[in-house]
């Protein structure tokens, strides 16, 4: 049995590519969550000693280190970043004619 392999071009986010109804805010906690699993291990905390810092329990962290995000808003991953010493900058611009839809970027540096 032959399948068909169509290969598509990726939009830039993963999760618009499959379709989620929410991909942007998806691809922003993602990001968010990958920059915290960034700092905790530049820190070298365990996950009780982030639970501490972030005053939630440490299922909790452990849900977001395996990016099980669904019971964490954009707000309270930005203030769990503040909480471990991250600044976070927010910039809002016009969209370049030449680029038919705005868009959402995060970049963690």
């Amino acid at each position: 049995m032959k399948r068909d392999s169509t290969i598509s071009a990726s939009s830039g986010n993963v999760f618009a590519d499959l379709d989620d109804e929410h991909a942007p805010e998806t691809l922003l906690k993602s990001r968010l969550a990958q920059r915290l699993a960034k700092v905790i291990e530049a820190k070298r905390l365990t996950q009780a000693e982030v639970a501490t810092v972030l005053q939630i329990d440490q299922p909790k962290v452990s849900k977001i280190l395996r990016g099980r995000l669904r019971e964490f808003s954009t707000d309270r991953l930005f203030r769990f970043l503040n909480a471990l010493d991250q600044d976070i900058q927010i910039v809002i611009k016009s969209k370049p004619a030449s680029r038919r839809q705005a868009r959402m970027i995060v970049v963690s540096g």
